[in-house]
Formats: structure tokens, C-alpha cells, sequence
């Protein structure tokens, strides 16, 4: 439909003979957005200088971004970042095979390389690139074009119909447009005939909000439709959180996608703030408050806590209490625990806490441009606040947080596996403490911001734990409190999609490096943590296949990205040409469970690969050959599916009673202290999550 007014339309079906037939009211939503999404971020820093370019100018005054002519004066204000689309084209030289502009005087570079079709037809590689703002997020559509083409009317017979939509990871709390992703122009993926469409506002590296994901790729998709033409079928491909949109869009936004290419994945972000929350609790208690336990000074015990691998040699690290801090004799004259080594949590997720919880530690480039001076202070760097629509807001006006850590018993499964006494189990429960709530907080402190010098003025200021914003007992006579989340913050979670359910419709490979031993974030049990979760949702997953690839430290990884790519253009093949079969029913013979060596080469494939995982049977070839790791909240006794907000609570009365601590009997004293801990009752695992909404 063309002629749209922005808001409120009518659209009227007449009859020749017999008049108005039917009618339908039709939104017509800005290509600013929102749609859905809510009150739009502000204040809301431009990030088009990436491509040399001033957004337009949409306000007189301030607040925004300023906007400048030529010569540099102030024309006007920016808010919504917009900048016209534009079409530039690029070719691969065969000198470095990297893209070089074509030249824009008609002539044909002497270094034009040449790419092969999936239709073994060999063309020129040359790319036309469109870009431009939708949803106030800067877009990418990428394609293989003819020399001398007219880009005011592209010619589409180089393009198969194929269309990738390139998702990018990271981690976020808004408040910039972000930038478009280098992937956007992937040379191996457009030289197939694919066409690329990204979006800035499709990476977690610019927001983590995946109610605004899934609307921005809604309009972006929309866009390129209008642009080129509905294509055959669209598959996503991305890593981390590009892998969690895949299936959180998947769930909300039916035909967007339709399969899916997660790599290094998650379920979602937000059940990983659960066990992550955890990690600088548990890492300060066996650096600080039980330094002097002996246990904690052989990294590999660590792992009975923090339930992620941990490593006494891993590469690049020093000791556990100071990655990125380099003050060994600092850390040592201060009492603090000399384990050598690392844990994942120390090594990947230091940090992410204060980047979650803490309002006062954050920023983004380009922030100080903003106008007027200061405004960019008022900003709540926080998880929640990026997704005040979603959370809600409580009395006070601040996003309500939902990490919670009431009734959780940390360590459990090592205490019944007799790795620690009940003594340090009653002991680290009695002291761990929980988080403060976000307005409570106070900045950071070394190595988070200072400086060495800052450090050996003052000692204080060495936290790398975020101790200061802990909440800790000052009287050893009663425990440190626990966090309580907000249940409706809980529930929000729930009721907006952020929560991945296991309703994955879409043939999917999920694919992953194994990188356990360099203790890298992407936890390999996260796989199975989806399949679980389709499992229970959906009754199966045969629409799933999830591949490792070995790795090593210092050897150059293998990707089966690629290879998965080709598999999965083969399974859609087979949904086309056999529509009436299910998807499980059309997957070709490589779209099945397998791990795959250092190389890349296939080890073992077959669907009975991953047992021992998810079900009772003795364990497959692949689970022997990839040591699974788990979490805090698994070794406390949660499912591996984790996703627990709220875990249901029963007396320790019943808990001492039904086994919970078996084999171990506490006894009267013990069970005053337990119920010291946990007035309110234990975590009862066996029953849902409180928060989900029913």
C-alpha cells in the first residue's frame, strides 16, 4: 500500500455494481518507529559519523544530538538519528580479497575478482550496499549486483532469493544507535548469491531490549521486502546475543525468520543474570570472607560453588582475585585469597554485575556531543532501566529488578557429593549476602575505574568484586541478607517474550566452539539448556540438531558455520519441495546431532551423540569426548534448563526430612542455623518457577 497516513487508516474494498464491500482499519507506523516498543530511549546518541555522514535535523533545540553544515555551524538538533538511504558499490580484489570501492567513473577495476553462484554460474564480485535508518537504528542490504548497474532501479538477477539476516552479540544498555556490523558485507556468505540484512539495532552490543530486537527487525525486514521482493527464505546466522534473538524473534515474531543459525548460544540474556548475579557473591566469599580456607586456593575446587569450569593455568591469567588488576603484591599484602588460575566467572563475566545493576557505571561513544551539557548524567545504566517498558517502574520511579536469590543453597550438591563440610556450607550460606537494590549503589571502584596509582593511595578502592555494593552482615551474630526480586519485574519477563519458552518452530542448527578450557563465556550446557527447554515446551526437539567444534588455546579455530549454512539451505530445499512433511521429516542427513574436531573434521555423529545429558542412557560419543560444566544455581540444585527467578520455598523442616541434604543428617544445631539462613524456607526445585505467570 502506498498513501498511508502516519496513525490511522482506513482501507475500503468497492464493488463496481454494489459499492463499499468490506473495510479494514490499518497503523501506519513512522520508519522511526515504535511499533510496539514503547516510549522510545532518551536522551539517544547518533552513531552516523561511522559513516562520515550528519543525521537530519528533526528538533529546533535541545535535547539531542547538534547537527552542523559544512562549515561547522549549528543547524539544528537530532533525536531520532535518521539519515536518507544511500546505495554505494564494492568489489573483492583479487590482490587481498577484501572489498575496495568501485571506482565511480564507469570503469571496471583490473583487480575485479570473480565469485561462483550456487547455480555454478561465475560473475563479477561486485556489492551493492543500501544503507540507512529505520526504527532510528542505522540498516545494511547487501547483494550481489551487475556492473553499471542504475541503483535507482537495481538489478535483482544476481541475487537467488536467499536472504540472511546477520545478528551481533555483545552486551548493552542502549542510549546510542549503535553501528553497523562488518558482517553486513560477510564476502563468503554474499559471493553464494545470499543477500545480508543487519541492522545496529540488532545487536546486543547496542541494546539488550529484544522487544525493540524483534520490532526492529519486523521493520527492517519489511523494508528490504518493499525494496527487492519477498525472498525465498530467510535465515538468521549470529553468535551470543545474535544467537539469542534468533530464538527470542523466533518465539514473538513469527515471519521474520524462517530458520535459524545460533552460534555460542543462550536461551535468552535474561535467565543468565540469574547464575551470573551469583558469580562476584561467590568469588568474594572464597577470596575475602573464607581467604583463609585452604580449599580456595586450588582453583579447581572453585568449581563446587561457581559450578563453571575453572583453570590453574589458563592462557594470559595470573591469579583469581586480580584479572585485570596487576597488582600481585597489593593483592597479597592485603590478605586476599592467591589461587592461582581463573574461573569462567572471573575471566569472562567480571564486570557484567556493575554493567547490569549499577546505574552509575556506564556510557557510550560519542555521549559527550550530546546537548545540553550534563544530560547524559541523568542516565540509569542498568539492565532493568534499559527495559524500564518491560519491568515496569516502582513508587520511586526506578525500573524494577528482578534478580532474586532468596532460598538458594549454595554449594548443595557439593556438600552431598562431600566436597565441602557442612560446616562451610552452613558457613556460606550464612555470609553470602545478595545485591543491593540499584538505587542504593555507588560507583565502582579499581579495576573497574582509577587508576594503580588510586589504589596504592587508598586500598579501599581495589574492588573488583563490587564488595561496596554487596549486601553484607556487620554482625556475625545474624546472616547477610538475601536480594528478594520484584515479582512483577518476574513476571514482566514472562509476559513480554524475554524468557525463552522452548517454542522454537524453525529448523535450527545451533553451533558452538568449545572454548571450556580457556574458560570462555559461552558455557557449552547452554545448548542443552534449549533443548531442554523445547523439550518441555514443544514435547520434543526434532527440529533442533546442536554441533560442537573442538578447540584449543593458541591453535587457530574451526567454524562450521558455513558447513551448517549448506545444511541448512539443503533442509529448506526439502520444505519446499515437501510441504506436507514436518520439519524433523525434511532434514537432510547432515542436519543431525554431531561434534567435530580441532580441524573441523566429524568425530561422531548420529542422534544418540549427546546421551548421558538429558536423558539416563549410558553417554554418546560426543558427550565422553566435551566435559559439560554447570552453574551456581545447578550445583544449589536448579535444573539444567536454569530459568528460575523465583524458586518455590519449603520449610527446613521438610528439607531435612525428604533427603535434601542427604547423606548428610544435620542436627539440632545445625538446623537452628539453617533456619537462621532461611527463614522463609528453602528452594524446592522439584516444583516451577514462582514468577512464571500461570
Amino acid at each position: 500500500m502506498t498513501g498511508l497516513a502516519d496513525g490511522a487508516n482506513t482501507l475500503e474494498v468497492y464493488h463496481k455494481m454494489y459499492g463499499k464491500v468490506s473495510s479494514i482499519k490499518l497503523t501506519n507506523y513512522p520508519i522511526t518507529g515504535p511499533m510496539f516498543s514503547g516510549p522510545q530511549q532518551t536522551p539517544f546518541v547518533c552513531s552516523t559519523k561511522q559513516l562520515n555522514m550528519q543525521p537530519l535535523v528533526d528538533a529546533t533545540e535541545a535535547p539531542g544530538y547538534p547537527v552542523t553544515d559544512a562549515n561547522g555551524n549549528k543547524i539544528g538538533y537530532s533525536r531520532n538519528c535518521s539519515i536518507a538511504p544511500f546505495v554505494t558499490y564494492s568489489y573483492v580484489s583479487t590482490v587481498d580479497g577484501k572489498f575496495k570501492p568501485l571506482p565511480t567513473d564507469g570503469s571496471k577495476p583490473a583487480d575485479l575478482a570473480k565469485t561462483t553462484l550456487a547455480n555454478g554460474r561465475t560473475v563479477d564480485f561486485i556489492v551493492r550496499q543500501e544503507r540507512g535508518s529505520i526504527n532510528r537504528f542505522l540498516y545494511s542490504f547487501a547483494m550481489l549486483a551487475p556492473f553499471g548497474e542504475n541503483s535507482a532501479k537495481p538489478d535483482l538477477s544476481l541475487w537467488d532469493g536467499r536472504l540472511l539476516y546477520w545478528f551481533m552479540g555483545g552486551v548493552a544498555i542502549g542510549h546510542t544507535q549503535g553501528t553497523i556490523d562488518s558482517g553486513s558485507m560477510n564476502p563468503a556468505i554474499l559471493g553464494q548469491g545470499y543477500a545480508i540484512v543487519s541492522s545496529s539495532g540488532n545487536s546486543t552490543s547496542t541494546h539488550y531490549n529484544l522487544q525493540l530486537a524483534g520490532e526492529t527487525a519486523m521493520m527492517t525486514k519489511e523494508a528490504f521486502v518493499k525494496r527487492y521482493g519477498v525472498p525465498t527464505y530467510t535465515v538468521g546466522l549470529g553468535g551470543s546475543g545474535g544467537a539469542i534473538q534468533q530464538y527470542i524473534i523466533a518465539q514473538n515474531n513469527p515471519g521474520v525468520l524462517d530458520a535459524a543459525l545460533p552460534v555460542q548460544s543462550y536461551p535468552d540474556m535474561v535467565t543468565q543474570t540469574i547464575h551470573v548475579g551469583d558469580s562476584e557473591l561467590l568469588e568474594h566469599y572464597m577470596d575475602v570472607t573464607d581467604r583463609a580456607n585452604p580449599k580456595w586456593r586450588v582453583t579447581k575446587n572453585r568449581i563446587w560453588l561457581v559450578g563453571m569450569n575453572a583453570e590453574e593455568t589458563p592462557a594470559g591469567q595470573t591469579d583469581v582475585a586480580q584479572v585485570n588488576n596487576p597488582l600481585a603484591a597489593l593483592q597479597t599484602s592485603l590478605g586476599y585469597s592467591s589461587a592461582r588460575g581463573s574461573t569462567e566467572g572471573v575471566k569472562s563475566w567480571r564486570g557484567l554485575t556493575p554493567l547490569c545493576m549499577n546505574p552509575h557505571y556506564g556510557a557510550v561513544p560519542n555521549q559527550a556531543l550530546m546537548e545540553p551539557a550534563g544530560i547524559m548524567d541523568a542516565v540509569k545504566w542498568t539492565h532493568y532501566e534499559d527495559l524500564r517498558n518491560i519491568y515496569g517502574v516502582d513508587d520511586n520511579g526506578d525500573a524494577r529488578m528482578a534478580w532474586d536469590n532468596v532460598g538458594v543453597q549454595y554449594g548443595l550438591k557439593s556438600l552431598k557429593q562431600g566436597n565441602i563440610t557442612a560446616a562451610e556450607f552452613l558457613d556460606l550460606n550464612f555470609k553470602i549476602g545478595g545485591w543491593k537494590q540499584p538505587r542504593d549503589m555507588v560507583q565502582e571502584g579499581f579495576p573497574f575505574l582509577g587508576s594503580i596509582a588510586d589504589v596504592m593511595a587508598d586500598p579501599s578502592k581495589f574492588d573488583p568484586w563490587s564488595r561496596r555494593n554487596m549486601r553484607l552482615s556487620n554482625d556475625p551474630q545474624w546472616p547477610a541478607p538475601r536480594t528478594q526480586g520484584d515479582p512483577i519485574a518476574m513476571k514482566a519477563a514472562y509476559t513480554s517474550g524475554m524468557v525463552f519458552s522452548g517454542q522454537m518452530p524453525l529448523p535450527t542448527i545451533d553451533h558452538r566452539q568449545y572454548m571450556e578450557r580457556e574458560l570462555n563465556m559461552h558455557n557449552v550446557h547452554q545448548s542443552f539448556a534449549v533443548r531442554k527447554r523445547m523439550i518441555q515446551k514443544m514435547g520434543n526437539s526434532d527440529n533442533l540438531v546442536i554441533w560442537f567444534t573442538d578447540t584449543m588455546p593458541g591453535v587457530p579455530k574451526a567454524s562450521q558455520s558455513l558447513e551448517a549454512l549448506a545444511v541448512m539451505d539443503e533442509w529448506m530445499a526439502n520444505i519446499h519441495a515437501n510441504p506436507t512433511r514436518t520439519i524433523a521429516q525434511n532434514r537432510p542427513a547432515k542436519a543431525v546431532d554431531s561434534c567435530f574436531d580441532v580441524n573441523g573434521k566429524l568425530m561422531f555423529s548420529g542422534p544418540d551423540v549427546w546421551d548421558g545429558i538429558l536423558n539416563n542412557k549410558p553417554k554418546g560419543a560426543c558427550t565422553q569426548a566435551f566435559q559439560l560444566y554447570s552453574t551456581s544455581r545447578i550445583v544449589a540444585g536448579a535444573p539444567i534448563e536454569g530459568g528460575i527467578y523465583q524458586c518455590a520455598l519449603k520449610p527446613v523442616d521438610t528439607a531435612v526430612v525428604d533427603g535434601t541434604y542427604a547423606p548428610w543428617t544435620p542436627g539440632a544445631a545445625e538446623i537452628t542455623k539453617l533456619k537462621q539462613i532461611f527463614p522463609s524456607g528453602v528452594c524446592d526445585y522439584s516444583k516451577p518457577d514462582q514468577a512464571r505467570p500461570e
